[in-house]
């Protein structure tokens, strides 16, 4: 799982950035052609985010008395009313602008559009969610307007249920080295799981045998990868016939089972060359931030095996203790 560089998306906070940058476009544009209109595109920020903070600092009540919470719920949808109307406000000076001023600058134009369309959205889901008490399907959901390729990944670890980026999927040899990636876009593990494999023997068809995870098992996985590899440990899921829990009972199998748990050091090594945030932006960035960590990782462990082959060509004659 490697993380992109994103805040919480909250839809209140992502239309504050959508609607920041959409006028500092406008702001932008207007100056090039020399025009005054967005002379306090500084101050227009500044009322936005304003009434951000009221509606960031409103709580729902937790009063008993149903008329307590009546009040709190009219001042957090009125707090919302109000922000929505100043957000407004400034996207239709800005779609105006844009239609003014836009064909001098068509680059600059399509920023413009591009994030008004995201503020469009994200007020959409606001008046949804709290106006008319929706629950917003996840499929809807925007998580970042600057990274939008950012999934939103559900680990069910303590202390951390949830994290935003993307999953990678690697492919470690028994050398330690990462012998293939795959950065993984609205895809689950078993959607992979014969595909990645598939390119690894391109690169290397010395590939005799791999070792998955539980998460990577279908019944059309075993079948394909079983013609692909010699040796196929992919464990299945829940309750096992009695021809599965012979096979998965097998020397080998649990051999190869037990050192599937190494693949963790090749994580770990990851993300101490960097890939545990992704600094870079957009979706090329992100693949090739990981594909560079990657390089970074087998240069790494190349350096280690000469580090160990010269220190013991080097090593001196051992002499007994007295």
């Amino acid at each position: 799982m490697v993380e992109t560089n994103v805040h919480f998306p909250a839809d209140t906070s992502q239309l504050f950035d959508a609607t920041r940058k959409t006028i500092e476009v406008s702001a932008l544009l207007a100056e090039q052609q020399g025009s005054t209109e967005w002379r306090q595109s500084a101050h227009n920020i500044r009322g936005i985010k304003r009434e951000l903070r009221v509606v960031q600092k409103l709580k729902n009540s937790t009063s008993k008395k149903p008329e307590k919470k009546a009040l709190k719920d009219q001042a957090i949808k009125q707090a919302h009313r109000n922000y929505l109307a100043a957000v407004l406000v400034q996207l239709q000076r800005a779609v105006s602008t844009g239609s003014k001023l836009g064909s001098s600058n068509p680059l600059l134009l399509e920023k413009l559009n591009h994030y008004v369309a995201y503020a469009e959205v994200q007020m959409d889901q606001i008046r949804r969610r709290v106006l008319n008490e929706e629950i917003i399907p996840h499929a809807e959901k925007v998580f970042s307007i600057f990274q939008p390729h950012t999934e939103w990944i559900s680990k069910g670890k303590a202390g951390v249920p949830v994290e935003l980026g993307l999953k990678v999927c690697i492919i470690e040899d028994q050398y330690r080295f990462i012998l293939h990636h795959q950065v993984m876009e609205n895809v689950t593990d078993s959607d992979i799981a014969i595909s990645i494999i598939e390119e690894t023997r391109k690169r290397f068809p010395n590939l005799r045998a791999i070792s998955y995870d539980k998460g990577f098992h279908s019944p059309d996985n075993q079948t394909g990868l079983k013609q692909l590899l010699e040796k196929v440990v992919l464990p299945k899921k829940g309750r096992l016939s009695q021809i599965d829990k012979a096979h998965e009972s097998e020397q080998e199998f649990r051999k190869l089972r037990r050192q599937h748990s190494a693949v963790e050091s090749a994580i770990n090594a990851l993300e101490v060359h960097g890939l545990d945030i992704c600094l870079d932006h957009g979706i090329k960035g992100f693949r090739r931030y990981v594909a560079l960590a990657v390089l970074a990782r087998n240069i790494h462990r190349f350096g280690v095996l000469l580090s160990h082959q010269d220190a013991k060509r080097h090593r001196g004659p051992y002499k007994k203790a007295a």
